[in-house]
């Protein structure tokens, strides 16, 4: 067999980069390289189109993510240890209000495949010993980790897990889990604390020295999710995430700690956006940099350094219209997220947008990751984007980048003092405000949204449930600015509801005349525009002649009449379609002809196209036909 490769592959000579260079400009017949086949990427680099091994000489790193991650060895039937593999924990969230349901539906949710359970614990005045007993009911063991999030209380919490490891029988150390605190997290979301920064800080020391009797429990999360959710990109992410880990270690050796005992309280969340490769590389490349911040504090602390790390599936672009496609989306984030090596991962409800958590949405949402651990076999192979040579340079790239970044956090004397500047909260803004404005361009594609919109898609608003939109902080007696998470199809989703309440559904009539091939491009595109608002788009094959058009666009009674045609046509049928309209519907050309300005010479003062920010066009239709 051996042989016959080596035979085979003998067929093929290698090719150098200059050969490759060479077809690909010959290709492109003139055009630019870099203007057509370079990636522009939001993170402020570039991406080219192929790498070969000889990109990978200059990479440091490769090899090195497999060790940093230290993967999990999985136990066979005979108690042996296998290979290496990509365990991950599969992690549902579960409210709770009635301790004793929780604990029931902990219970359940066990039995089908989850293996971390995450508390939300609403109101953190309402714990107690009973009620933790009732919660931690037969929960307390090895199997599975149990992780807290409450909005104070920390202490407490910690006493009550060792409380009931102690009732149950339960060796300290085989529990495993979080407390999710996260003091500057909170202030950076919120824009104050309940309690001065210093104070905070100091509550967290003691709550660190206070797990240390439970070895496997983090009691500090960094919830570099809060910025995904916000719009970061990938690189402004993970650079703030790691400046917000040193921050903490600072403020925890300054207060007794050593680094390795810091450091092992520390858990690391990131979210999970729709960038497959780049948060591939994004999590590969936090292990990298977290290495660089232990060698910097204590390298001798290897284990202790471990980067431990959960993910949830972004925020940010889930849409509360065709609410179905954000299973496709949340199932590519969960690969991204398993492929670069989350140790935990929490997959969010498709209907998280306008809903609360329902049966069905999280029975979907463990199954997502089921099926890649039990159907796709994902939790086989350790790293298995290493050795990519695209990967391991975006790997190299993301983290080069997010490197600079916090060291320019540093120079302003860390992340706290960066924070109460304004210097992130300005950095995410920046970004959030131009992705954003890419979507209402539809330059960044939400499909279901500002492409391919399902037009008919209004059951949200017939069963009453609320849509959940984004809202600044208007308490005034702030200590920093707060960052806002947002979704990107908020604006768009403001429009369809705007439309849904006002009662009159607007029709657009394509009117597609002349040259056949141009005239069924720019109704495509016409109709996606104007459905994207909820709009009803009456659409057309084409017409004949402009009578036809013009008839059976009157006989519609539509608000607003698009002509479809070529640039050249225009001149030609605008006018005369304008004129027969005569104000019964407004009249829009579909493109930007060279001849606009004679087109508004004849009246027509409405155009549309791919330079057009639709949210915006869509507003002002709105204003125009009494839509508030």
């Amino acid at each position: 067999m051996r042989m016959k490769q080596r035979k085979l592959f003998e067929q093929f000579p290698p090719v150098t980069t200059k050969e490759w260079m060479d077809r690909i400009t010959s290709d492109l017949k003139g055009a630019d390289f870099n203007r057509k086949l370079v990636w522009k990427t939001n993170e402020g680099f570039d991406v080219l189109p192929f790498y070969r091994k000889e990109n990978m000489q200059q990479i440091k790193h490769t090899g090195y993510v497999s060790e940093l991650r230290n993967f999990r060895r999985k136990a066979d039937n005979a108690g042996e240890l296998a290979e290496p593999g990509n365990e991950w924990l599969i992690r549902q969230d579960i409210h709770v209000t009635d301790y004793e349901k929780a604990n029931i539906k902990a219970l359940s949710v066990l039995e089908k495949g989850v293996d971390s359970l995450g508390f939300l614990i609403d109101d953190p005045t309402s714990g107690s010993g009973k009620n933790f007993e009732l919660l931690l009911k037969n929960l307390l063991d090895e199997k599975h980790e149990i992780n807290f999030f409450s909005n104070g209380k920390a202490r407490e919490i910690l006493h009550f897990i060792k409380e009931n490891c102690e009732n149950q029988g339960t060796d300290l150390s085989e529990v495993r889990g979080c407390i999710e605190t996260d003091p500057l997290g909170r202030l950076m979301m919120n824009g104050t604390l309940c309690m001065p920064v210093e104070d905070g800080l100091n509550y967290l020391v003691a709550l660190a020295q206070e797990s240390l009797t439970l070895p496997r429990y983090r009691i500090l999360q960094v919830n570099g999710t809060n910025y995904c959710n916000s719009g970061a990109d990938a690189v402004s992410e993970l650079a703030f995430s790691i400046s917000m880990g040193v921050e903490y270690l600072d403020q925890l050796t300054a207060r007794g700690l050593r680094a390795g005992q810091a450091a092992s309280r520390m858990r690391f969340s990131f979210g999970t956006g729709s960038g497959y490769f780049m948060e591939i590389a994004k999590l590969r490349a936090a292990r990298i940099l977290w290495a660089l911040i232990r060698d910097a504090y204590d390298p001798g602390e290897k284990e202790s350094f471990r980067m431990e790390i959960h993910c949830s599936t972004s925020r940010w672009n889930a849409t509360a219209y065709d609410p179905y496609v954000n299973m496709l989306r949340t199932q590519t984030e969960a690969m991204s997220a398993i492929l670069g090596g989350t140790d935990s991962l929490t997959v969010n409800n498709y209907d998280a947008a306008f809903s609360g958590p329902e049966e069905f949405s999280e029975r979907i949402a463990r199954n997502q990751q089921l099926i890649l651990r039990e159907e796709a076999y994902f939790d086989k192979v350790a790293d298995p984007a290493a050795g990519s040579y695209y990967i391991e340079n975006l790997t190299a790239l993301v983290a080069d980048h997010a490197w600079k970044l916090f060291l320019e956090t540093e120079e302003r004397g860390g992340f706290l003092e960066a924070l109460k500047q304004g210097f992130i909260q300005d950095k995410i803004r920046e970004k959030a405000n131009k992705r954003i404005r890419d979507v209402s361009m539809r330059r960044e594609v939400l499909l279901g949204t500002n492409l391919y919109p399902a037009d008919d898609d209004e059951i949200r608003n017939d069963k009453g449930i609320s849509i959940k939109f984004s809202a600044p902080v208007e308490d005034k007696n702030l200590t920093v600015t707060p960052l806002r998470p947002v979704r990107a199809s908020e604006e768009f989703e403001k429009l369809r509801l705007a439309v849904s309440r006002s009662g009159k559904k607007p029709k657009v009539f394509l009117l597609p005349v002349g040259d056949k091939a141009m005239r069924k491009a720019r109704a495509q595109f016409s109709a996606g525009f104007f459905a994207s608002g909820g709009y009803e788009v009456v659409d057309n094959d084409g017409f004949d002649s402009v009578s036809e058009g013009i008839g059976s666009a009157i006989d519609s009674e539509a608000e607003i009449v698009v002509v479809c045609s070529s640039d050249e046509d225009y001149m030609k049928y605008g006018p005369e379609i304008h004129r027969a309209l005569n104000g019964r519907a407004m009249t829009v050309i579909a493109g930007n002809p060279p001849g606009s300005d004679a087109l508004k010479e004849c009246g027509i003062e409405n155009f549309i196209s791919i330079r057009s920010d639709v949210v915006e066009t869509l507003r002002y239709y709105n204003s125009v036909l009494g839509i508030s």
